[in-house]
């Protein structure tokens, strides 16, 4: 296991959890979901938080997206303490969440509509971006017309339009089928690679995170806290023979077994 505190901050930090709590007021007595979790994201970094259900991990993104309370500790993003929703970045949840009455395209000109930006310049970029995830023939369809995959590409492309430097990602890929999932896995890294944003990304899945990320935040249980902090020492893109390598199998293995020790994973 690497030093946490050494592994888990950086002078170049753009996004730091600093000893962010969570605790949950219920019927029988408080839950502490989140205690005392503390790393940081530097510039361009893809991160991802991996840990069982319920041990906080949707709650740290929804905290540092402002969009929920913390009960101690504070999220900062470029500097400034995050108090109230924060605007400046791209969110992509487990659910597509597109309106079903507007085409694609007018879903992902959304994000013009709300921040003011040039509606010009915002289409020009929706294109683009459809053309890059396979959608531009999509784009006067609705979302009921099409797939599942294809439709969470198109919540990508909305939270990418406006070019955001900041990008969090909440078990985006947790609703798709396999194969669809490996295809939106190798899209997000084509596309992270050609802007380079600073990158949350939340999942269960221990190979998914070992092919996408710079380095894992691997969490406890509830309640949750960082465990263990794995830099991805393999080169990019993350094709087909990276993911067959014994280095790939090995960095796998080592978490299954962290969470083996834990009672997580059980054979």
């Amino acid at each position: 296991m690497q030093n946490i505190q050494a592994a888990s901050r950086s002078s170049d930090a753009q996004v730091s959890f600093d000893r962010l709590k969570k605790i949950y007021a219920t019927n029988d007595d408080d839950l502490l979901a989140l205690n005392e979790t503390s790393f940081s994201i530097s510039k361009g970094e893809f991160v991802s938080v991996l840990g069982p259900s319920g041990c906080g991990k949707s709650t740290l993104l929804l905290m540092a997206a402002g969009l929920e309370s913390s009960s101690g500790g504070t999220v900062t993003i470029g500097g400034q303490v995050v108090e109230k929703p924060y605007t400046d970045i791209g969110i992509v949840f487990q659910e597509h969440a597109l309106y079903e009455w507007r085409t694609i395209l007018q879903n992902i000109m959304l994000q013009a509509e709300i921040r003011r930006l040039s509606k010009s310049k915002i289409e020009s970029r929706a294109y683009e971006l459809l053309e890059q995830t396979g959608l531009k023939e999509f784009a006067h369809k609705y979302p009921s017309e099409l797939s599942g995959g294809m439709r969470q590409r198109a919540a990508i492309c909305r939270a990418l339009v406006h070019d955001p430097s900041v990008l969090f990602f909440d078990e985006p890929f947790g609703a798709l089928d396999a194969l669809t999932r490996e295809q939106m896995r190798i899209d997000l890294e084509k596309m992270w690679l050609e802007q380079r944003p600073t990158v949350l990304f939340i999942t269960h899945g221990i190979s998914e995170a070992v092919a996408l990320s710079d380095r894992i935040i691997v969490m406890t249980p509830r309640p949750g806290q960082v465990d263990e902090v794995l830099a991805i020492d393999l080169p990019r893109p993350r094709t087909k023979e990276v993911l067959r390598s014994q280095k790939f199998i090995d960095y796998c293995d080592r978490i299954t077994e962290s969470f083996m020790r834990r009672g997580i994973i059980k054979y």
